[in-house]
């Protein structure tokens, strides 16, 4: 598929304006909470504002897109922000972490006699308890504020003239940098090494997700939603949840990989242009 195109000779100022604005945006709240949390200030900004940050990219992906395709260009990508006519397949896979967990809880259930808390999954951090809300927070947050910038721009023009796959790790890296200040006020740096592997397994899965789906954002922001739903509760951090979860990301990107080779990681063609 063909969205707005970024001309040749455009394409990496493009997606630098891209990239800086996403992080500045982001950072902007991250880093003095990080400094604060590291006793190097005391900064005025609620910790609660952490989930403003996830809006970078996609404030970025507006202007961006903005600037270099005007109107027109905005509306086809807030057009892919809402697709939803999808095939019902897609529509199953991006609520694919659900069902893992929920195969999960089934086993805690009948085979190891637990009784799993359902409820800790609206306890997010920093702030009060969301109940079943907690997962459309997700979805409409680190969701569609990340994937709008992620999949639905920088994806589609890396993938402009490179396998998916090398598309993929590029945006990977830098994904993953965003992520920075957060090791610094929330996630424990013990865990780096394999949030980088699971982060890589989830953009190959994410990659595949929006190929196939014929550059559903919706769809992509489902699935990065209900992941961190069912791994990034408060008290599901320190559970089986994410493990389980990031195994089975991990196996699921191996089998995308072989199955449907590095050109596309789909079985349709790349989506292109931004």
């Amino acid at each position: 598929m063909q969205n707005y195109v970024v001309g040749e000779g455009t394409k990496s100022y493009t997606l630098a304006t891209f990239f800086i604005l996403a992080f500045g945006f982001s950072w902007v709240i991250e880093i003095p909470l990080a400094l604060e949390a590291r006793g190097v200030i005391a900064a005025p900004i609620p910790f609660s504002f952490h989930y403003l940050a996830a809006f970078g990219p996609l404030l970025a992906a507006l202007i961006v897109t903005w600037l270099h395709a005007g109107d027109a260009g905005v509306r086809e990508l807030l057009g892919r922000m809402f697709k939803w006519r999808v095939h019902v397949g897609w529509w199953l896979v991006a609520a694919g972490p659900l069902w893992i967990f929920l195969l999960l809880i089934a086993i805690q259930i009948f085979g190891m006699g637990a009784r799993p808390d359902l409820r800790d999954l609206g306890q997010l951090d920093f702030l009060p308890h969301q109940g079943t809300g907690a997962l459309l927070w997700w979805i409409v947050t680190f969701g569609l504020g990340e994937e709008t910038g992620w999949r639905g721009f920088a994806l589609p023009n890396l993938q402009n003239g490179r396998s998916a796959l090398r598309a993929t790790i590029i945006l990977w890296f830098f994904w993953a940098l965003w992520h920075l200040p957060l090791f610094f006020y929330q996630y424990d740096t013990v865990a780096l090494p394999g949030f980088l592997i699971s982060l890589l397994a989830g953009a190959i899965t994410l990659t595949w997700l929006y190929n196939s789906s014929r550059g559903s954002i919706l769809l992509a922001a489902i699935w990065h939603g209900t992941f961190n739903y069912v791994t990034a509760c408060v008290n599901c951090k320190y559970g089986l949840s994410p493990m389980v979860m990031s195994i089975a990301v991990m196996i699921l990107a191996v089998v995308i990989v072989v199955l449907y080779r590095p050109a596309t990681l789909s079985a349709h063609e790349k989506q292109i242009g931004g």
